[in-house]
């Protein structure tokens, strides 16, 4: 018999809107049947409208094209590279100290502290120059010689550590005792960073 008032509709549709939360297992039935027609919907829609996939696939492109464009530039790696390693990472290996690295050491100590009042940054660096690797040149560059507490060395280097390729000495001065690393180069012994001893 069909329903001819609006109050018994409205019982209906009630009846009908109210199922899913009557108990859980009608409300996960309701959401499984949900998410089959939206996912049915999804693989059927670009079937039947082919230019529909195109356009949303452009405007995601251009959105993510604004988005890189308004952020902070960044290096993206234009093809993938090797992230396992297919060798064991290189192990520093001891040996006894090159007298020829203790030697650059002890010479480097001298034109550290060899900086007579006046002397201009740029002409202790060239005392320094013959002794120190390229890269670490420029950061003496920051040292200013006036201001070196030290004015000679007062005694040999003691070795504190000693591998094939660097050797690290402690050189005594009449200042602070200098923790001097010296590497291996193709020029041969250069120092590559100093430091106080502790």
């Amino acid at each position: 018999m069909p329903i001819r008032t609006h109050r018994g509709r409205a019982a209906v549709y009630r009846r009908i809107w109210g199922a899913p939360l009557r108990s859980p297992k009608h409300l996960i039935v309701t959401v499984m049947i949900l998410v089959a027609i939206v996912t049915g919907i999804g693989f059927v829609v670009p079937k039947i409208l082919p230019g529909a996939d195109q356009g949303s696939i452009t405007a995601a492109a251009n959105r993510a094209t604004q988005t890189n464009t308004d952020a902070a530039p960044t290096t993206e790696p234009t093809e993938l590279t090797e992230t396992r390693l297919t060798e064991p990472p290189m192990t520093r290996t001891s040996a006894p100290a090159d007298p020829a690295a203790v030697d650059v050491a002890r010479k480097w100590a001298w034109a550290w502290v060899t900086h007579p009042d006046g002397i201009s940054t740029k002409k202790w660096l060239r005392g320094l120059a013959p002794f120190t690797t390229a890269e670490y040149l420029p950061v003496m560059e920051t040292v200013e010689p006036d201001n070196i507490p030290a004015t000679k060395v007062t005694g040999e280097p003691k070795v504190v550590e000693s591998y094939t390729a660097s050797v690290v000495a402690e050189v005594p001065t009449d200042g602070p005792t200098l923790r001097i690393t010296v590497v291996k180069t193709g020029a041969g012994w250069r120092v590559s960073n100093y430091g106080k001893a502790a």
